[in-house]
């Protein structure tokens, strides 16, 4: 019997139009993947460069997700008139080309600038890409979006990769940076064309917003809202699993050498195990939706991150700190791509501001997380930094609730609409 959680089934078979919509959108994540590792792999390289003191590169790291805040938001409501395409189209390349500047960048003016630029791609690019996928997964009438995210995570260790081989030929940044990036922006381009148009995107959303009465009555002719309060449980979701994410991405390699004291060999594994676990994940995770559904899969994630930041926090040896990492990865990968696919059934117009308003919450968890973590560690060590997370893993468990699709019909649909 079908489970509780589980969305409803689709009667739509894709076409190959929606195939290759799928494709190019598979592209954007690889290119988004690439672009960010690329960028992050050379942070310390770039401190070097400019003399930047540990303060001031936590200053302009922060800029990145603040910007990109605004981004997401400019996204959101370009989309909603122009469609997530065009914005693709020209803000990826944006990105790619951001990152080559930061690279030939003369003096720290120019870095923040580059730094900017990219907030603002990184935004745009985010919000536009999970609106693609969203439109993807409403045509496939399955869920797909977590595979996008998987993808996005190779894209991430083969950026990782090139950082390391580039560094072994004694490449400088902007060649390091511009070999991996023009073919991505032009990639990105190329890609862009075969994306759905606005009103392919809109189509299957559309008829999803006729059928909850959002086309008619007074409301007719005009986009309708979307309400904020059925969206609270993805946002706080998705602040929550970037605060853990954000602890893991600075503080992890930290937490093994000041508080495990783990050789150099070693101290690279915990990142290692997380990142490695939260791609694997996400290679199944499509499956393991359509069996359980969405709710379930989230409520699971959040139990097993928890179990993860218990097994960090209280780990007395390095193998099991590994371990309690690489748990991690397994719970909060999950987090993200149903966030998204979340936010775009409450979203039956189809307009994409649903996305925008949950990607914020991305930049929020990281700007948090980065502060909380280091706050606490500075007062009271790593191993009570590390509880914060923790905490908030386990408050995803309470939020599943709010992934639940609505199958109640008309009049529970209506209640994710405003006028």
């Amino acid at each position: 019997m079908p489970l509780e959680d589980a969305a409803p089934p689709e009667n739509t078979a894709p076409t190959s139009r929606d195939r290759q919509a799928r494709l190019a959108t598979f592209a954007v994540f690889f290119v988004q993947g690439l672009t960010f590792a690329t960028l992050l792999t050379q942070v310390a390289a770039l401190q070097k460069k400019h003399g930047l003191s540990d303060g001031e590169l936590t200053i302009l790291l922060l800029v990145v997700p603040l910007i990109a805040g605004a981004g997401s938001a400019l996204a959101g409501a370009a989309a909603s008139r122009w469609g997530s395409r065009l914005i693709l189209r020209l803000v990826q390349p944006l990105a790619c080309a951001a990152v080559v500047l930061a690279g030939l960048a003369p003096n720290v003016p120019m870095l923040v600038a580059a730094n900017v630029l990219f907030g603002l791609g990184l935004g745009g690019v985010d919000a536009g890409m999970n609106m693609q996928g969203v439109a993807v997964e409403r045509e496939y009438g399955r869920a797909v979006l977590t595979g996008f995210h998987a993808l996005w995570s190779v894209a991430a260790v083969v950026g990782s990769l090139w950082a390391s081989a580039a560094a072994t030929l004694g490449l400088g940044l902007p060649v390091t940076f511009a070999v991996a990036l023009v073919p991505a922006a032009a990639v990105a381009v190329f890609s862009s064309l075969w994306l759905y148009r606005p009103e392919e995107e809109h189509r299957a959303a559309a008829v999803r917003a006729e059928g909850a009465g959002a086309g008619t009555g007074a409301g007719a002719g005009r986009p309708a809202g979307v309400a904020w309060r059925p969206i609270i449980p993805l946002c706080l979701a998705m602040a929550f699993l970037y605060v853990g994410d954000s602890s893991v991405s600075n503080f992890g390699t930290v937490f093994m050498d000041k508080v495990l004291h783990a050789s150099a060999t070693v101290i690279p594994l915990a990142l290692g195990a997380y990142q490695l676990t939260t791609f694997l994940v996400r290679v199944g995770g499509d499956l393991a939706v359509r069996r359980w559904g969405p709710a379930a899969i989230v409520r699971a994630g959040g139990a097993v991150a928890t179990l993860g930041f218990v097994a960090v926090v209280a780990a007395p040896t390095v193998p099991l700190a590994i371990a309690g990492f690489a748990l991690t990865g397994i719970g909060l990968s999950v987090v993200a791509p149903q966030s998204f696919s979340a936010a775009g059934r409450l979203d039956p117009a189809g307009t994409g501001v649903a996305i925008a308003r949950v990607n914020m919450f991305n930049y929020v968890g990281f700007i948090v997380g980065a502060a909380l973590v280091g706050g606490l560690a500075d007062a009271s060590g790593f191993r009570v930094a590390f509880a914060a997370p923790l905490v908030l893993a386990a408050a995803i468990i309470l939020l599943a609730r709010g992934f639940q699709p609505r199958t109640a019909g008309p009049a529970t649909a209506t209640t994710v609409v405003t006028p």
